[in-house]
């Protein structure tokens, strides 16, 4: 639901650049400004969507080491461990 809002916020943040720039050169500042919120907004929005991604179901195959770090995810409700690849730092997070 926050994640729909932000979004619509930076659409139209985004849509008022557009039309401000269109209808009114002169007021750069403000659609500059604008369009910079609503960029840095669904870009942020876009990160976060590719950067955390949902616990996988099963062990993560050889060279995963589990951590001690483990906790539930509220969305579903699972029990989730934390593994980690030592060659390349990477982390991934399994469901039970």
């Amino acid at each position: 639901m926050l994640r729909a809002v932000l979004m619509a916020i930076g659409v139209v943040a985004l849509a008022g650049a557009a039309l401000l720039a269109a209808l009114c050169p002169v007021m750069f500042p403000v659609y500059l400004w604008l369009g910079l919120w609503g960029t840095v907004l669904l870009g942020g929005i876009v990160f976060e969507r590719g950067r955390y991604k949902p616990a996988r179901p099963g062990h993560p195959g050889p060279g995963w080491v589990p951590t001690d770090e483990r906790f539930v995810d509220p969305r579903s409700g699972a029990t989730v461990t934390v593994y980690f690849q030592p060659s390349t730092g990477e982390r991934r997070y399994v469901g039970r």
